[in-house]
């Protein structure tokens, strides 16, 4: 790789074609680009790290020109007094590869104050966007790997998306270098790691929650079921990647869950404590707090779609549409959900000796008999697709407001919000959440992504093939998202945008934001 030097006092024009360093990676991946080291100032210090706009990028104390999108660069790095002249910033790297990640990238592209962003491993269609620079070999589950990235690249922010390096540790052992994270310890992260744990916790500090009793002997589990009588939830003690959940409405259907989690071990070590659960009637919201420690700051409501067939019918999925805000969560509602819910929790965690860092996601059920809200489950991350829409809708400086989760100052942190509602659908392969097809080539991305400025695709399992055409790596592979001044326009755009992409193998659901056209319809009689 060809390397240069320069002095603070030197003035710097660089002109790259794509071509000159595409080293057989398509654009937008860390290899993409050229490298040279920055030398101090003449006070001895290191530069600070630079912004330059146009997706030319300077990270910690190397300039890095990044080949995005194929543009070439033009790039001048000036000083003045012998100083380089720059605010203070922050360069991010987040941790995952699929649509949140996306999202969280997309954000933190727009923060003001974040020099750069890597995503590890991120995803083609990640790259392709310009919203980060790809690291698609590293080990993210081998933290001396993330930590060494971190110093040689100057991160002085990461934020992990999804909850398996989460449990498995990876926050504690970036703290422990010094290195803010944004993100649970592996004890708290038990949150979600743990069902069992969380209701546990819902016990000794009294936040409402489902009635349940946890087994390891199917047969047990049975006579409970045929105790309580159908319907009846069962659940998956640990991760299992959204899809241990069963809402048995028969006494076959739980027998069946049973035997599936702890006899056959189809979720692994997972499903080998199963939690049954009382089958709880209303209506779901997902509800997202960020949490220092101590202090807990709520994000603005969502509401997932969770069964995969239209008219929420089939198995449960990821998720396959969202949309914010949730008109079911109203003020006083949100209220009662940080006072009966977050901040028990909260407060909880931290008398229990493990203080919990990053975002609070809470399923709740809006019990139709009562109208109270009660926690069905935690989990420890953004959601997924919620995570789409709220980074759509929020105007604050995402990287600020995370950093000041991690140095326990989010009491002096407000947020501001884009009054449009926003909305995202999910495109995903045709058989998901069973067994689905990879590899089929999705078109027309980018002319969908262009029929409204309003609109955005994220990607959560997207590659390229040797021809350079999108292939779904995936189940669910797409979120496309829009922004409108009520659910009917934010939905118009985005299925006008579905309309566009070409992609024969995929599905969608055609009815996302149902519930919140009902509001709206029931509002304006």
């Amino acid at each position: 790789m060809a390397m240069a030097c320069f002095s603070a006092s030197t003035k710097v024009s660089l002109k790259f074609g794509a071509k000159a360093f595409a080293k057989n990676r398509l654009p937008g991946y860390l290899d993409s680009v050229v490298s040279f080291p920055v030398s101090r100032t003449l006070d001895g210090g290191l530069c600070s790290p630079i912004r330059v706009e146009n997706e030319n990028r300077a990270y910690g104390s190397n300039v890095i020109v990044g080949a995005l999108k194929g543009r070439h660069l033009n790039t001048t790095l000036s000083s003045t007094n012998g100083h380089v002249k720059v605010p203070e910033r922050v360069t991010v790297l987040v941790i995952g590869g699929g649509g949140r990640e996306h999202a969280l990238c997309y954000a933190l592209e727009r923060s003001p104050s974040c020099d750069a962003v890597f995503c590890a491993p991120g995803n083609s269609g990640i790259a392709q966007s310009g919203d980060a620079t790809c690291i698609p070999d590293m080990d993210i589950t081998n933290s001396e790997n993330v930590i060494s990235f971190c110093r040689n690249w100057g991160v002085g922010l990461v934020v992990v998306g999804p909850e398996a390096p989460l449990v498995a540790g990876l926050a504690n052992d970036l703290v422990k270098a010094g290195i803010p994270t944004f993100g649970p310890s592996s004890e708290a992260a038990a949150l979600e790691g743990s069902k069992d744990f969380m209701k546990k916790l819902c016990d000794k500090y009294n936040i409402p929650t489902a009635k349940y009793q946890t087994f390891t002997n199917p047969a047990d589990a049975k006579q409970y079921v045929k105790d309580q009588e159908a319907p009846i939830v069962v659940k998956a003690d640990g991760l299992a990647a959204g899809k241990g959940v069963v809402v048995a409405m028969t006494l076959d259907e739980a027998f069946e869950a049973i035997d599936t989690m702890l006899i056959e071990g189809s979720f692994g070590s997972a499903g080998s404590r199963v939690i049954i659960e009382e089958f709880l009637e209303g209506e779901e919201a997902s509800f997202f707090a960020l949490v220092d420690g101590e202090t807990a700051l709520p994000l603005e409501s969502a509401q997932d779609h969770k069964r995969v067939g239209d008219g929420d019918v089939g198995p449960n999925t990821g998720g396959m549409g969202a949309y914010s805000p949730a008109p079911i969560v109203t003020e006083e509602l949100k209220e009662k959900v940080m006072e009966s819910i977050i901040l028990p929790t909260v407060k909880g965690m931290a008398a229990e000796g493990c203080k919990f860092v990053g975002v609070l996601y809470a399923g709740l059920m809006i019990e139709k008999k009562s109208g109270l809200p009660k926690l069905i489950e935690y989990n420890v991350r953004f959601g997924d697709p919620e995570c789409q829409v709220l980074m759509m809708r929020l105007e604050s400086d995402l990287a600020q407001v995370l950093l000041a989760a991690c140095r326990g100052e989010l009491g002096k942190v407000s947020l501001n919000w884009s009054p449009e509602l926003a909305t995202v659908v999910v495109m995903a392969s045709e058989g998901y959440p069973g067994p689905y097809k990879k590899g089929t080539v999705i078109k027309n991305i980018d002319e969908a992504e262009q029929v409204s400025p309003a609109v955005k695709i994220f990607h959560a399992g997207t590659a390229f093939d040797t021809d350079g055409n999108f292939v779904a790596a995936g189940g669910r592979v797409l979120g496309v998202t829009a922004k409108g001044k009520d659910i009917e326009e934010a939905r118009a755009k985005v299925y006008d945008a579905l309309d566009v992409v070409d992609w024969p193998e995929g599905f969608y659901r055609h009815d996302i934001g149902w519930r919140a056209l009902k509001y709206c319809h029931l509002a304006a009689h």
